[in-house]
């Protein structure tokens, strides 16, 4: 009997040793990484800002929008309330996200377009290269639109990589095919669509089970809603369905989908959502009930409807997504990034779209959800696009790993700790082709060129120089000439120089309007 209960106690010993060593494995397991940005969703779209204590955060009122996926990220995360996209344009922005450094130094000052010359740098770092050399397996699903738009695709949109026949055609005006090589910067798992048509994506991948068989590089047409699409062929990498990945190692994953970015119209809708939720049963006009900003001309904003209908429609495939993660057991130590390139202003001051200085199009939501070392909460750092690649390599572990040459900066410990030394900045730069300002907690600042198209760099002269004062006037209706308030405006251009020396921005290079910035 004593020999039998002593077999038993050394049995249960074994198996708490055993148990234990598990939970020490497990525990000291690496974070995945996935960072979601939908293109063209503006901060105030999403459901968890009408409640609090979003709501009382929130610059204006929020949008009837329904988005249970992002009010659980919100909920069960850190939501940043100030969040902006520096340069509010699709290729800028991934630029910056991707490389954690500005324009200036990554190579990007507009949309990869044809018959221009922008393109990320093939020889910095970006996140995919950086994950991949920390042991991580790396993969994109989504939108691109990082690269030179040369004509190197032959009539039905094949890669040849040469301009002679039967290459000299582009398969898009703006995005193009990333082909294998430096320009996809460690992407090991590529999965792209290109083209802003909904349910016609053009797709590339390197996997050929993913694309009906066919090679990298090789036009597929799967003729299905872009992001429906793409959840599926995340949901079969994270079931690793065929050795898409190392399943030993964890996933550095970007999925940037390509809706709700217009054209909003029925054919590139998902209008099943939109007749569910946002139809003339519920919303009989499009009036004030539906497009609530103080700000907006009821008229231009015709597409509400369509907007909404295709946020939701994203948040929904997000949702999918994330439940599988869950299933597998894998959500918990998953650091999920919830963002978008830059707003859209859906009429607000009567205009549409992006690439202005106005809170619909520089204000981004960003979230950081990761239920093993965040707790709930809101964060009001000035949080800029460069910051979100030490941030995310902070919260991953890899603080240590950041180049020394990122002009972003790592986040991780305020979120991590109440106890950090990392400083706030007073002030974030803001660009556009022809402008620049600042934005802080109170003011934007614009400075707007009179030049047209602004990179021919002729004309020298400022045409709009203002600022809004955001807290009084949340909605932006009133311009505040920079003589108006001369002691606001000096604090604020006195910013802007700073920013401008920091980020080796031209304008600083040439010293432009100087009459008014304070270089020195």
């Amino acid at each position: 009997m004593k020999n039998t209960l002593y077999l038993l106690l050394i049995t249960i010993a074994a198996f708490s040793c055993q148990n234990k060593k598990n939970e020490v494995k497990q525990a000291s397991k690496k974070p995945n990484v996935l960072i979601i940005f939908p293109d063209q969703l503006r901060r105030y779209s999403a459901g968890f800002w009408h409640e609090s204590p979003y709501k009382e955060l929130a610059q204006g009122k929020a949008d009837p929008v329904v988005t249970p996926t992002i009010d659980k990220l919100a909920k069960n995360g850190v939501v940043f309330t100030n969040a902006i996209s520096n340069y509010p344009l699709c290729s800028p922005y991934r630029g910056m996200m991707l490389s954690g450094r500005y324009p200036e130094q990554n190579g990007i000052w507009n949309n990869c377009k044809k018959g221009r010359n922008e393109s990320l740098r093939d020889d910095i770092s970006t996140i995919p290269d950086l994950f991949f050399k920390a042991g991580y397996n790396t993969s994109l699903f989504g939108k691109c639109h990082w690269l030179r738009n040369d004509p190197l695709f032959d009539e039905n949109g094949n890669y040849v990589g040469s301009e002679e026949a039967p290459g000299g055609h582009r398969i898009n005006a703006y995005d193009t095919y990333i082909p294998p090589g430096k320009s996809r910067h460690n992407i090991e798992y590529f999965y792209q669509a290109l083209k802003d048509e909904h349910f016609n994506p053009r797709v590339y991948s390197n996997d050929p089970n993913a694309i009906e068989g066919k090679k990298d590089g090789e036009l597929h047409l799967p003729k299905m809603f872009s992001a429906k699409n793409e959840a599926e062929k995340i949901i079969d990498y994270l079931k690793n369905e065929h050795g898409q990945r190392d399943a030993s190692k964890p996933f550095c994953m970007i999925w940037a989908m390509n809706p709700p970015h217009n054209p909003w119209d029925d054919e590139n809708t998902d209008m099943e959502t939109l007749h569910k939720y946002y139809d003339k049963d519920k919303f009989p006009e499009i009036d004030e009930k539906l497009v609530v900003r103080e700000n907006v001309d009821l008229e231009t904003a015709n597409y509400a409807r369509h907007y909404f209908a295709n946020i939701t429609s994203v948040d929904m495939y997000m949702g999918k997504v994330i439940d599988e993660l869950e299933k597998m057991g894998a959500l918990d130590n998953t650091i999920i990034l919830f963002s978008s390139d830059h707003g859209e202003m859906m009429g607000s001051h009567a205009k549409t779209g992006k690439n202005t200085f106005e809170t619909e199009s520089l204000a981004i939501p960003f979230i950081a959800h990761w239920p093993k070392k965040l707790s709930t909460s809101t964060e009001d750092v000035i949080f800029s696009v460069p910051d979100v690649l030490p941030t995310v390599m902070g919260l991953a572990g890899l603080g240590d790993a950041i180049p020394s040459d990122i002009e972003g900066t790592d986040f991780s410990s305020l979120l991590l700790t109440s106890e950090t030394k990392v400083k706030k900045p007073e002030a974030a730069l803001i660009m556009l082709g022809n402008s620049r300002g600042v934005h802080t907690t109170k003011y934007t600042l614009c400075l707007k060129e009179d030049k047209k198209p602004w990179d021919e760099h002729k004309v020298k002269t400022i045409d709009e120089a203002y600022f809004y004062d955001n807290i009084n006037d949340p909605y932006q209706k009133n311009k505040i000439s920079l003589n108006d308030n001369p002691e606001i405006s000096n604090v604020l251009l006195k910013h802007l120089a700073g920013l401008l020396k920091k980020t080796n921005d031209p304008w600083y290079q040439q010293k432009k309007h100087s009459n008014l910035i304070p270089y020195e």
